[in-house]
């Protein structure tokens, strides 16, 4: 049997947490992108943190960052309680809930705060993750990333109000 992973901790985003973040982010791309992306495609899109408008993402967003152990292993960025900017969990931890931990706090706090959706801007590796929660394909998309273009799918999810949940539980 395999050694069960620590219990995972939540916490807001600190700038002190921006080079973990931006590794974890060039991580997650390198190593669970592969199959649906050239190498191209990867470097391209890694190279997105490398500019000042990540941390700026980071910082303007609502971000909530997954601990194990006290050390950063995912994180989700929220921006405007309704679009989710960047959302990456380390390989090490892929498929083990971190991802649904952090999607699911952000989902109750959107959802507190009145949003009535949910969208995503998302990578061909990452839809399944956010049809199993409950997101619909609006439309496919061609983003242009230097040289390269990265195709994407723009995906939502319709909230129920707070006291629709309410009633339904």
């Amino acid at each position: 049997m395999g050694q069960a992973l620590p219990k995972p901790g939540l916490r807001p985003f600190l700038p002190a947490d921006l080079q973990v973040l931006v590794d974890i982010y060039e991580e997650s791309i390198a190593e669970l992108t592969g199959e649906d992306y050239s190498e191209s495609q990867q470097e391209a899109w890694m190279a997105l943190a490398e500019d000042d408008a990540f941390a700026e993402k980071l910082n303007k967003s609502l971000t909530l960052v997954a601990t194990v152990e006290g050390s950063p292993v995912g994180f989700i960025a929220l921006k405007d309680n309704e679009l989710i900017e960047l959302f990456h969990v380390h390989p090490a931890v892929a498929g083990q809930g971190i991802g649904t931990m952090l999607y699911d706090a952000v989902e109750k706090l959107a959802t507190a705060r009145g949003a009535s959706r949910i969208v995503a801007e998302v990578s061909d590796n990452a839809q399944p993750f956010f049809q199993k929660h409950g997101f619909q394909p609006q439309r496919r998309n061609t983003m242009p990333l230097g040289d390269e273009w990265l195709g994407t799918t723009t995906m939502e999810k319709r909230l129920a109000p707070p006291e629709d949940r309410k009633l339904s539980s």
